[in-house]
């Protein structure tokens, strides 16, 4: 199933809001005084200075929502402990998943027989799911519980058998702040594939709401040394380049 982003709410004029907030903090006028003289491009130029400077906290008053469709629950599990931003997930409590759907890596989508090892493994799955949801049903029927009760009670414990390939669907709110972060150790090249790719995603589209805001963000090799150490790919000016254009 294939990765589907999209960015469905956000700060409205997030530059202006951001602007105004740093303004705000070396400004002895009011804030109707200080929005005045933010008109047309001049919020855009003094973003830009605040950005090249590092200044962070006053992106915090804006935030951004997205939804993220065929995601696997390794994903998830990763994205979650980005933990300064909300999350409405896919439940398998209460959602039964008569045909699961699961993510494919590419590595073992481009070999045969791992792809035929992986696909079987996922039947499998499905089945013992299936066969284990009746079985919990009939039980908590036979002990005098409704029907409609009894299959959410059943497909409770009968999800633990899902792997972490199990497709889900998830709502996150991030502010800037924290999706400039996110950015950092998402984008990089070590990230791992899916969430990568997630974030090269939500960095694309965020740039096309607030280019200048966002004019920095990706990987912390574009504006600095690499942190990764020994463990670093190496490719700083590939990525530079790539981002630049993303």
């Amino acid at each position: 199933m294939a990765l589907k982003v999209k960015l469905i709410e956000y700060t409205p004029n997030p530059e202006k809001v951001i602007a105004s907030a740093a303004k705000l903090c070396y400004s002895a006028v009011g804030i109707d005084e200080i929005q005045q003289n933010l008109e047309g491009d001049k919020s855009k130029k003094f973003l830009d200075m605040l950005m090249s400077y590092g200044h962070e906290s006053p992106i915090e008053h804006v935030s951004f929502t997205f939804v993220a469709e065929g995601v696997s629950r390794s994903l998830t599990h990763q994205l979650v402990r980005h933990r300064l931003a909300s999350y409405s997930q896919q439940s398998q409590r209460y959602v039964k998943l008569s045909q699961f759907e699961y993510i494919i890596p590419p590595e073992i989508e481009k070999n045969e027989e791992a792809k035929k090892i992986y696909i079987e493994a996922m039947e499998a799955t499905q089945k013992a799911y299936n066969k284990l949801a009746d079985i919990l049903k009939e039980n908590y029927i036979k002990n005098g519980m409704n029907s409609p009760a009894s299959e959410k009670k059943a497909i409770e414990d009968a999800r633990y058998v899902f792997p972490n390939a199990c497709e889900t669907k998830i709502m996150l709110t991030m502010n800037a702040r924290t999706l400039m972060n996110f950015f950092k150790h998402r984008c990089c090249n070590r990230a791992q594939w899916e969430i990568r790719a997630l974030a090269n995603e939500m960095l694309k589209q965020v740039r096309e709401v607030a280019p200048v805001l966002f004019k920095y963000g990706g990987p912390s090799c574009l504006n600095g040394i690499c942190p990764e150490g020994k463990m670093t790919c190496g490719k700083k000016e590939e990525m530079r380049k790539m981002y630049l254009r993303i």
